[in-house]
């Protein structure tokens, strides 16, 4: 007789699942790269191939609690997720140009970090002593993984490290601002809508930049937008999504270290990258950072 898997050791596995296949997608951009596609192209076939998936979520069924939505609250849905979406995948994937696939990982792994700093600039929430140390810790932590890149000298490093923070902050500002909108819409809901907002915008980008000529690129470009659009964007927002519900966010919060790791791990076997034992200590003690200010938080 089958017996029915207790939702917490499910919800792990989609947690562990989510959590990889949405680190990997720095890989597949890594890899695009090789074929001489540039971050625009690349980001457009990413959000245009997810795009039918979450159209159809959108307008499947209505919000949570629609009667109490009114026109501003799309209008707040638009700029968040042009911040928080838009620009954060935008920064991101320019960054990519210029750094590891593992240094962004740990890079975009801090934006905790900058949502505990940025709750106190704005909405005046206090921060303990713990985490004051551990943000600093974080970034010391971060500053280590850097220290002896040795591309350092041309300031190529260093222009995508700024363009990955640029990211996390980008992405950070969304989650504080944002907050508020999710029990109105739902999650799935929210986030359907702003992968629709995230594709307009780069859509509009991309025809004021450079029209729309898309048939030019390798046959490889177009499998690795699929992959990233599906296995990397769609699947890891439902496994996490699940997740969530299933363990709560705080707990759902500690998988998060999973994220640095696997990308390295499948930055060594997919692109050959290397990284010293300086960066390795360095990585530990951003995810020791993060993850003490993640159960303060909670």
């Amino acid at each position: 007789m089958i017996q029915k898997i207790p939702a917490a050791n499910s919800g792990i596995v989609f947690a562990i699942i989510g959590v990889v296949l949405f680190s990997a997608k720095a890989v597949l951009v890594k890899v695009a790269y090789t074929y001489k596609v540039d971050h625009l192209t690349l980001l457009l076939f990413r959000m245009v191939f997810a795009l039918p998936f979450y159209l159809l979520i959108a307008f499947s069924k209505k919000p949570l609690h629609s009667k109490e939505i009114n026109y501003k609250d799309y209008l707040w849905v638009v700029f968040f997720r042009f911040i928080g979406y838009y620009l954060a995948s935008l920064f991101d994937f320019m960054g990519l140009q210029h750094i590891k696939a593992g240094l962004e990982r740990i890079i975009l792994f801090i934006y905790p970090t900058m949502v505990v700093v940025l709750s106190w600039l704005i909405f005046k929430k206090s921060i303990s002593k713990i985490q004051i140390i551990a943000i600093i810790i974080t970034y010391l932590g971060v500053i280590l993984t850097f220290w002896n890149e040795e591309p350092m000298k041309d300031g190529s490093v260093i222009l995508g490290g700024i363009l990955i923070f640029f990211s996390a902050l980008t992405y950070a500002s969304y989650l504080v601002g944002s907050g508020w909108l999710i029990p109105k819409f739902g999650v799935m809901q929210f986030t359907s809508y702003a992968m629709i907002v995230s594709t307009v915008c780069i859509v509009l980008h991309y025809s004021m930049v450079k029209g729309f000529q898309l048939s030019t690129y390798p046959k490889e470009v177009y499998y690795l937008g699929i992959a990233m659009a599906i296995f990397s964007t769609l699947i890891p927002s439902f496994l996490v999504s699940a997740a969530i519900k299933r363990l709560g966010a705080s707990t759902f919060s500690l998988f998060g270290s999973l994220g640095p790791v696997s990308t390295i791990i499948l930055a060594f076997f997919f692109l050959d990258e290397r990284i010293t034992i300086l960066q390795i200590i360095g990585m530990l003690v951003v995810i020791g950072g993060v993850t003490l200010v993640s159960r303060q938080k909670a």
